[in-house]
Parts: structure tokens; C-alpha cells; sequence
């Protein structure tokens, strides 16, 4: 009987931290390798707000593969930007990546650029695909595939189609 509360409070708790970031090893990396330097927000957190720009700071062949649809492409190694030169500098902005390390260094320029209400997307479209939500391909239209940046990442991903190499 003991044994079987055990397997159920452990079960239970695994689904908890699953509702969040996929699993504790996931979360413990994110907690690693981000520096949190900046607002972040959850993707059920996110969820619940409304007119939110959409920030991509991934590759442009990542972003064509799969991005949130409406985001706008700011990209990282070549980061521009004058892609948001239309939006307010108070507008609610949330940049993502896959995971949240780009986008954490993405959203640190956009404070120094002088935008007041910008979030890291934590754990990325990773989490955010991860949960259930749709990403669209360059066309706007809505797809499985997603850019899994490279192997070693792509074992975070546990949803959708991966997609490692675009040429």
C-alpha cells in the first residue's frame, strides 16, 4: 500500500511539473542556462493576455520552418531591429526562441532600445508546442513541423514534427 502512495504522489507530481516545462531535467537546464535577467513569462501565463507582439529571435530558416503566428522575425546572429520600429515602445512584447536563451539576450537589447514591457517566453516555443499550441510555417499556415534547432536540443521537444536541417 505505502509503495503505491509513492508511485501515485510521484506520478501526480510529475504531471504538476509537466503542465509547466516538460520535465525537471528540462527545467533545471532553463534554470542553468538563462541568466533571468529579464521578465519571463509562462506560456499558461501568456495565454491568458491579450495583444501581445510576438517577438522571434531564432534563424530565419528556423522561423520559416515554424514560428506563433503573427510573430515578427528579429532574428539572432544578425539581429535587426528595425522590425519593430512600428511598435510602441510600451506595447507588450514577448520574445521567444527555442528554448530561452536567445531570446533572454534578444529581450535584454529591446530594454536598452527603451521598450518598457518586454517578457522572455520561458522555455520557448519548445514549452509552447509542448502544451498544445500551434505554431504556422512561412506561409502563415499551421503545421507539425518544428525547427528543433539541432539534436541535442531537439530531445526537449516532445510534440510536432522535428526538423533539423532546411536546405
Amino acid at each position: 500500500m505505502r509503495l503505491l502512495l509513492v508511485h501515485m504522489v510521484t506520478l501526480f507530481s510529475f504531471l504538476q511539473v509537466g503542465a509547466q516545462v516538460q520535465s525537471s531535467a528540462y527545467n533545471l537546464t532553463l534554470k542553468a542556462l538563462l541568466s533571468h535577467t529579464v521578465p519571463e513569462i509562462s506560456v499558461s501565463k501568456l495565454k491568458q493576455q491579450q495583444g501581445v507582439i510576438f517577438v522571434d529571435a531564432r534563424e530565419w530558416n528556423e522561423f520559416r520552418v515554424s514560428h506563433i503566428k503573427n510573430a515578427r522575425h528579429v532574428g539572432y546572429d544578425k539581429f535587426d531591429i528595425n522590425q519593430l520600429n512600428s511598435v510602441s515602445k510600451s506595447q507588450k512584447i514577448v520574445v521567444y526562441c527555442s528554448v530561452g536563451y536567445r531570446s533572454e539576450k534578444i529581450s535584454e537589447k529591446l530594454e536598452q532600445a527603451g521598450y518598457i514591457d518586454v517578457s522572455n517566453l520561458y522555455g520557448g516555443i519548445f514549452e509552447w508546442i509542448n502544451q498544445g499550441n500551434p505554431v504556422v510555417d512561412e506561409h502563415e499556415k499551421v503545421t507539425e513541423n518544428i525547427h528543433a534547432y539541432n539534436r541535442a536540443w531537439g530531445v526537449w521537444l516532445s510534440k510536432g514534427i522535428k526538423v533539423y536541417d532546411t536546405n
